[in-house]
């Protein structure tokens, strides 16, 4: 079970996990070990709720493909193990992220005592510079 918050989880099987090997510099490391994780995710057929469906694949997000699905490539560490949390963070983040809903704004008015300061403020600030005049002997 892949827990993203409170409210949303995920089956281990609806996350198809493989080892690859990873790009970039490494000697020969790289040409022998399969530390890099490729993981898939298909949104169409996971158990997430009609409305995460549809956010998460209204998402501009270019990792998601033409069906709909979630590719994403960890290779940043050297373990097989650390790349595969990184993966499943990763999903999580983005899961997260697309079905986060802001909180409407509601709109709200000065209060009657911060209107009468502000005009109290602008009458003595007047004053102040009708002080700043010629003087008249």
């Amino acid at each position: 079970m892949i827990f993203i918050n409170n409210t949303i989880s995920l089956n281990d099987n609806e996350v198809e996990i493989s080892a690859i090997r990873a790009q970039g510099a490494g000697g020969q490391n790289v040409n022998k070990v399969s530390s890099a994780i490729h993981l898939r995710f298909d949104i169409h057929t996971s158990s997430l709720s009609d409305e995460h469906k549809q956010r998460l694949l209204d998402s501009k997000d270019s990792r998601i493909t033409k069906e709909g699905v979630f590719v994403l490539k960890a290779q940043q560490f050297r373990t097989q193990e650390r790349n595969k949390i990184d993966a499943f963070e990763r999903l999580q983040s983005f899961i997260i992220e697309a079905t986060h809903v802001n909180q409407t704004r509601k709109p709200t008015k000065p209060s009657r005592n911060a209107k009468r300061k502000r005009v109290d403020q602008k009458t003595q600030r007047g004053k102040t510079k009708a002080l700043r005049g010629k003087v008249d002997f």
